[in-house]
């Protein structure tokens, strides 16, 4: 058990590591922070191809669900190259402004079956029996800070309804 213990936190904090590394607190954006995490590469292509660039690295604050390159992986084939497509950009668009929250939502400011709504527009569901779950997704590392907001990473994509 203490083993297990330690191995999360250890990948936890392996996964956190690049949003620190610069030494300057929270002198980087969540695209800044996202782009330097090789295992965000799936995602920082998708908000390229979306033209949420800016968006994300304007004020905010956001709070940003981040679905890891595993998680858009386990998406059914295809899916991600389909969505990618430049005639697909408004669905793309729709998709990832679900996973953002307007505002600074930290894990301590969270409570079981909390909603909160996404900028896509649609509400998220929030659960915190067990680990904290993001319409499902599990959130595997939390509290991310960064200039304009936080980044929860999660590991599935969740789809608006």
């Amino acid at each position: 058990m203490l083993r297990r213990t330690y191995l999360a936190l250890t990948a936890a904090a392996l996964m956190a590591g690049p949003a620190f590394a610069d030494g300057h607190g929270h002198s980087k954006d969540i695209v800044d922070i996202a782009a330097g995490n090789e295992d965000f590469s799936t995602l920082v292509a998708a908000v390229q191809a979306a033209d949420l660039v800016e968006t994300l690295k304007s004020d905010g604050p956001f709070t940003v669900f981040a679905p890891t390159n595993a998680a858009f992986a386990a998406l059914p084939e295809g899916t991600v190259e389909t969505l990618l497509k430049p005639e697909n950009k408004d669905k793309l668009a729709a998709i990832l402004t679900y996973h953002v929250v307007p505002g600074k939502v930290m894990s301590g400011d969270l409570s079981n079956g909390m909603t909160a709504t996404t900028a896509q527009g649609s509400d998220v569901t929030i659960m915190t029996e067990g680990g904290v779950m993001v319409n499902g997704a599990n959130v595997t590392a939390a509290d991310i800070e960064a200039s304009n907001g936080v980044i929860h990473v999660i590991d599935a994509v969740i789809m608006p309804q």
